[in-house]
């Protein structure tokens, strides 16, 4: 080895593929971990199913309900569940809570479909339901697949049904038609943003109308029939639903070598995989861990059970009022103590697409979770910039415990960028830090990560809620 070849090696920063220098066992590990995790994004497509599924993990390993908790002490591990569409979960340290907590948080909601609230009507002999695009999404990417509709109705009596339709090898599915190439000579001229339109996204649902000459609107009528024989509701109970369209495919594993998984929602459930069960992972901390599932990121963390809300605050002020310890202000001081990798995907490096990216800060798939400093766009406009020492922090975690990672942002500074929930927990005073999973096709209705990432993401958690 020469004197220059021994010097790169010791001053540059060598970024490698992960899987180089695994042993079989190791990878036999990695795919493990990420046949579980596809399970859960099988379970759990919607952000109430995935509260639903986080919370039966967190039951089956000794986690209680807050509101069953008379009194806190340093072992305990609790939780809260807000409207069934948001999560927070904790493992009380033995050091005093004063002192700040670890905090990690990612969010359940993914992009997608949802019906409009009087979404049923007839067009020439086919029945459809109009929906709302939630989030960003490239709304032709939802055409001509198979789709689902996962939910609830909740009637007038308050009595509520839950809906999965489409998911089931049995179960019907549903598509969004789009027009063959031989008439689409005027779609085509189309800018690409609206190939397919917001009002062009109508569910095709039925096509046999009613046996009776003496109706109108017959294969509409005959939807609802077949909807009040299986679930009792009439038309104006779809008012008070809360029904989402997402892709009827499943979680798989991806490629010759198995290496990646494709699934729908990776964005942002996996980082709410990775940091549930490293806080499983979580006996007697030092520090107070907890975990966030937070709703409404995709469409700015607005609302009740978006982070936006204070309910986060109602969750940590109920530690210190069953730990025995709140006073005024302690809420506050708390926050400034405290530390959290706000745990969301980053923009994987496409070579397809690779004209977005600058390639010395883009993050690549393989090569361990991303660290965004900074996200927001252009001039880092609505970014939560993270200092300097709080980098070096999670610097020194990640090399002690050897972990795999790589600091990037989301493509070049003029193309746009993006924004997490970062400079919400900011806000009330906390160092923040983006740390996610790098993605491929994200938003799209199938979205490609690395097996190693996903694990290397476990790592990383786990390893901060024991700091």
């Amino acid at each position: 080895m020469s004197e220059g070849t021994d010097l790169q090696k010791k001053l540059f920063n060598n970024k490698k593929n992960g899987w180089e220098e695994l042993n079989n066992e190791k990878r036999q590990e990695i795919f493990d971990y990420c046949n579980s995790y596809m399970d859960f994004l099988n379970n759990g497509k919607t952000e109430r199913e995935i509260v639903k599924e986080s919370r039966r993990i967190a039951e089956a390993n000794g986690f209680t309900d807050i509101k069953n908790m008379e009194y806190l002490k340093p072992g305990d591990k609790v939780y809260y569940v807000n409207r069934e569409k948001s999560m927070y979960l904790a493992v009380i340290g033995y050091d005093s809570i004063e002192n700040g907590i670890n905090v990690i948080g990612s969010h359940a909601d993914s992009p997608r479909l949802d019906l409009k609230p009087n979404p049923l009507y007839e067009d020439d002999g086919f029945a459809f339901f109009k929906t709302q695009y939630y989030g960003g999404i490239k709304k032709y990417q939802w055409t001509t697949i198979p789709l689902a509709i996962h939910g609830v109705i909740v009637k007038r009596n308050g009595e509520k049904i839950e809906i999965n339709i489409g998911e089931d090898q049995n179960d019907p599915i549903f598509v969004i038609t789009d027009l063959l190439p031989h008439l689409a000579q005027e779609q085509m001229q189309r800018k690409l943003s609206e190939g397919i339109k917001g009002e062009e996204l109508n569910l095709l649902i039925g096509s046999i109308p009613y046996n009776d000459k003496d109706v109108s609107e017959k294969v509409k009528l005959n939807i609802l029939n077949i909807l009040n024989k299986k679930y009792g509701i009439t038309e104006v109970d779809f008012l008070s639903s809360e029904l989402e369209i997402v892709p009827a495919f499943r979680a798989r594993s991806m490629g010759f070598d198995n290496s990646m998984v494709a699934a729908y929602g990776q964005d942002d459930k996996i980082c709410v995989y990775t940091s549930l069960t490293a806080l499983m992972n979580i006996q007697n901390p030092k520090t107070t861990a907890v975990c966030i599932i937070s709703d409404k990121e995709e469409i700015g963390s607005m609302g009740n059970t978006g982070m936006e809300s204070h309910v986060f605050d109602t969750f940590v002020s109920e530690l210190l009022n069953k730990l025995g310890i709140n006073r005024p202000n302690l809420l506050d001081k708390v926050f400034c103590n405290s530390k959290m990798l706000s745990a969301d995907v980053d923009a994987g490096l496409d070579p397809t697409f690779a004209y977005v990216a600058e390639k010395n800060n883009a993050s690549y798939l393989g090569r361990g979770i991303a660290i965004s400093k900074y996200t927001g766009g252009r001039g880092k406009s609505g970014s939560s910039d993270a200092n300097a020492e709080f980098v070096a922090y999670i610097r020194n975690m990640l090399e002690s415990n050897n972990i795999a990672y790589q600091i990037a942002e989301l493509g070049k500074v003029d193309l746009g960028g993006g924004g997490t929930i970062a400079y919400i927990l900011a806000n009330k005073g906390m160092d923040v830090i983006d740390c996610g999973v790098p993605v491929l096709s994200m938003h799209a209705p199938y979205e490609v990560t690395s097996k190693y990432d996903v694990y290397s993401a476990f790592l990383a958690y786990k390893a901060f809620f024991r700091m």
